[in-house]
């Protein structure tokens, strides 16, 4: 420093001691310059005064020389104190050149600053809110000093300045909210602990609303709430159940649009404590503003869907996830069914930007989705559009929401519990809002069907209760049900690769709607008949979830649909089903179910005595199919008391190709007959002059038998049939009165007969190709 310059008003001696090194010097020279300044103010000489800071600052504070900083720092604390309520005059002066010296590498230096600053504040009270901002970002930067002196005067600084906010009426929030949320992003430990100590003061203070800025800085918290530091988090969570308590008092006054885009990305963060308080929120979220969160449904599923499969050890965040689930669900009502009518233009325009409510950059590169559904969504789809908790009526829009629940459905890696909750919401979806929700059935359809193959069978049975929903709901019917929306589904007979020859006489001919809506199913839609078709390909290109599964998901459908549908419509499709093979396993399949199950009572009670018009109608339906399976066809006579055709068609099993399998059926008939299901038959040979043909149907099976255990059975059945003499007349048979068990004189049994004859040589001509070179080659090694 130049000791020739001029520093008047400064007198020589208070410039030297100012400069020394020793602090009692410097101390000595600020009293000095206190007495000074009080003099100025005596006199108001306001020019003097800032010539006087203004030498303090420039010469002194902002000096290259370590002591003269010192010196200048303690100067112009002096100035403060002398100037007393006058110093908010001159408080930038003051300030600037000591928060400068925040950035001095000299440790010492830095306290000394944090000193003189709080000297300043400390006169100053009130009138340093203008200035609070400087203030504010100084103290966050020595927040994080690594001079255990220097933060331990940044703190006494901290403390005075909370004081002063709490006390005061009049901080400017609009002015800080911005520095905040770009402070708030910080990685520092002791730079959040100083934030979140400081929203924890602007929270607790009557006249300060920070409420209304949450959407600015709820992101850069839930980041905080991540640190690693236990005191941190703890502050945190007590800042966010503050906020929290704050939402639950005035939900009318909170912008819950600007904020639902941010909990679904924490809710979806790998971190528990950040994920159970994001669920939290969003739950009380859900509730708080009902219907006004619908538009962000497909937002909210993404993050709450994958939680519903947590085990054990994130019980707590599963148990919130089932809540916001359920409350989310209960929004939807049948008024969201009603057509979306567009918006006004003006309106359009006057709506915030999505993008608005989505957080800072820095503040998201920690806490991204991390949903497995991520990429499904392309870049131009939006999960959330923005809305207004005043904005009237809300609009559910369903394409998103389909969207996430057919992504979360076909990810194979996925949870019982999520798919289980996937398709309970698409069942919602159809019972609420069925006309939307056809819209997707196209897109919906394939993996539908592809989860009836799911390990579960909870997840099987709530896929069926959909399945039954599509095909049963009113609103599925079409004008044209055999050309469905969509290039995918385009579904008619000639799929099932149905025989070229013969077919006209194998069944009448319906027409193209018949294709699609059987007869018999006048309560079914257009799309009933597709899911028959398309779970028969299933069961066709399956052969494994046929054996595993088929039986289940029949008697399932059969009772959340009319059995009487089930079995026509599967019948009429078999009919036209080239692959042979499949068509006698699955009516093999069909009539054990039809036989055995207790969900068919009623409808093996129609079939029982073919009474009706309807019944007898069903019967030949069946008919026609069961002849892929001669043994199915003769317990479905049976079954329906046609014993002298049951009689009539074993004669002609002498005619077939006896295998092993058809051995097999015949013994698994033999032991149905001995089941409960069957009683009535065992009961009717008692009475033998009424039932002749059934006895000779049940002697044609023993006679078809080898003696195995099957034949043993059945022998001794029939050895207990009284008068069996009574069998040997043919006048005997004549003189059969009208009310024997034998055929209905309403039904061709002649052309049923020769229907039976026609499919069974089809049935071997398909096996003769098959295996014809083979068996020739045999032969002639043999010979």
């Amino acid at each position: 420093m130049n000791p020739e310059k001029d520093f008047a008003p400064l007198t020589p001696n208070i410039v030297r001691a100012l400069n020394d090194k020793l602090y009692e010097k410097r101390k000595v020279a600020a009293l000095e310059i206190e007495k000074l300044v009080r003099d100025f103010v005596a006199q108001n000489n306001t020019m003097q005064i800032k010539h006087v800071i203004q030498t303090l600052s420039q010469e002194f504070a902002l000096s290259q020389h370590p002591h003269s900083r010192k010196g200048g720092l303690i100067g112009l604390a002096a100035c403060s104190i002398a100037l007393g309520k006058d110093s908010g005059l001159y408080l930038k002066e003051l300030i600037e050149p000591v928060l400068t010296c925040f950035n001095d590498a000299d440790s010492r230096l830095r306290y000394y600053a944090c000193e003189a600053l709080y000297n300043i504040v400390k006169v100053a009270r009130g009138a340093v809110l203008p200035h609070f901002n400087v203030l504010f970002d100084g103290l966050s930067k020595l927040a994080a000093d690594p001079d255990p002196n220097v933060k331990s005067g940044s703190e006494l600084l901290d403390r005075l300045l909370k004081d002063i906010v709490t006390e005061s009426n009049k901080f400017d929030l609009v002015g800080f909210i911005p520095l905040l949320r770009e402070r708030i992003y910080s990685n520092n430990q002791y730079a959040r602990q100083f934030i979140i100590s400081w929203i924890l003061v602007l929270v607790s203070v009557p006249d300060i609303n920070l409420l209304d800025y949450l959407p600015e800085i709820l992101d850069g918290l839930f980041q905080i709430l991540g640190d690693n530091g236990k005191e941190i988090r703890k502050m945190c969570e007590v800042v966010l159940g503050e906020f929290l308590k704050e939402i639950k008092k005035n939900p009318s006054s909170v912008k819950f649009a600007e904020m639902a885009n941010i909990l679904v990305i924490h809710c979806q963060t790998t971190d528990d404590l950040i994920q159970l308080t994001a669920m939290c929120w969003m739950r009380e979220f859900i509730q708080l503003a009902g219907r006004v969160m619908l538009p962000y449904s497909s937002g909210i599923l993404t993050a709450v869907l994958p939680c519903l499969a947590y085990d054990d050890r994130k019980k707590s965040i599963k148990e919130v996830a089932n809540v916001c689930n359920q409350s989310l669900m209960k929004l939807v009502t049948p008024e969201d069914d009603e057509p979306d009518e567009p918006k006004p233009v003006a309106q359009r325009q006057t709506e915030p930007n999505p993008e608005d409510s989505l957080p800072k950059q820095e503040g998201t590169a920690n806490g991204g989705p991390g949903g497995s559904c991520d990429s499904s969504f392309g870049s131009g789809i939006s999960v959330f559009t923005s809305a207004s908790i005043d904005r009237a009526p809300v609009t559910l829009h369903l394409d998103g929401i389909v969207q996430v629940l057919n992504c979360h459905l076909s990810d194979t890696a996925i949870g019982m519990m999520t798919r289980i909750a996937v398709l309970k919401w698409l069942y919602h979806l159809y019972i609420k809002t069925p006309r939307k929700m056809f819209r997707h059935t196209d897109s919906l359809f394939p993996i539908l069907l592809q989860t009836l193959s799911d390990e579960s069978d909870e997840v099987v049975l709530k896929d069926l209760e959909v399945l039954a929903e599509i095909a049963s709901s009113p609103a599925g019917q079409t004008d044209d049900p055999g050309t469905p929306d969509g290039p995918d589904f385009r579904v008619s007979h000639s799929e099932l690769r149905v025989p070229s020859s013969g077919r006209a006489n194998l069944l009448n001919p319906p027409s193209t709607k018949g294709l699609e809506c059987s007869p018999s199913t006048p309560t079914m839609n257009s799309y009933f008949y597709k899911f028959m078709i398309n779970l028969l390909q299933t069961f066709s290109s399956e052969r494994k979830l046929l054996e595993a599964r088929g039986p289940f998901i029949i008697r399932q459908l059969c009772l959340l649909l009319n059995a009487e549908n089930i079995f026509h419509s599967m019948a009429d499709i078999l009919l036209r089903e080239e692959d042979l093979k499949f068509a006698s396993t699955m009516v093999h399949t069909l009539n054990t179910i039809l036989l055995t199950s207790t969900e068919l009572f009623q409808l093996r009670n129609q079939l029982k005595d073919l009474k009706t018009l309807e019944s007898q109608n069903l019967f030949c339906c069946l008919y026609r199919s069961w002849c892929h399976n001669p043994v199915t066809t003769v317990s479905l006579c049976f079954l329906t008391q046609n014993y002298r055709h049951a009689y009539d068609l074993i004669q002609k099993f002498g005619d077939l190709e006896v295998t092993v399998d058809f051995l097999t059926e015949v013994d698994k008939l033999v032991q149905l007959i001995e089941c409960p299901i069957f009683t009535y038959l065992r009961l009717q040979l008692l009475d033998v002059k009424n039932n002749p043909y059934l006895i000779k149907a049940l002697y044609g099976l023993l006679m078809l038998l080898p003696q195995s255990s099957a034949f043993q059975l059945l022998s001794h059945r029939l050895q207990c049939v009284p008068n069996p003499e009574l069998l040997q007349t043919e006048d005997s048979l004549k003189a059969a009165p009208k009310s024997q068990k034998g055929d209905s004189p309403s039904i061709d049994y002649t052309e049923l007969l020769q229907h039976f004859e026609k499919v069974q040589k089809q049935h071997l001509e398909v096996r003769h190709q098959r295996s014809g070179r083979g068996d020739h080659l045999d032969r002639r090694v043999v010979l």
